[in-house]
């Protein structure tokens, strides 16, 4: 069970870069501030896009986490 509790949740499996990442945006757009958006993705180049994309955006990057067949990052909207 993850640590933090997801607002939103994106599904972004069986995408590839830089789908995940656009999609991400485009999500953070619509939510409010302090709000956690769940991203579940299979593409192993999002743990290093998210963490970059949020450094650039003024968001948070929290963390991931293993599920089953996939992988789900958290960022929280800044």
């Amino acid at each position: 069970m993850a640590q933090w509790t997801a607002d939103e949740v994106l599904d972004a499996r069986g995408l590839s870069c830089p789908m995940p990442i656009l999609k991400t945006k485009k999500m953070m757009k619509k939510m409010a501030a302090g709000q956690i958006l769940e991203i579940q993705g299979t593409d192993p180049g999002t743990a290093n896009d998210l963490p970059a994309f949020t450094e650039r955006s003024g968001d948070e990057y929290l963390g991931e986490e293993a599920g089953d067949g996939f992988v789900s990052y958290f960022v929280k909207k800044g």
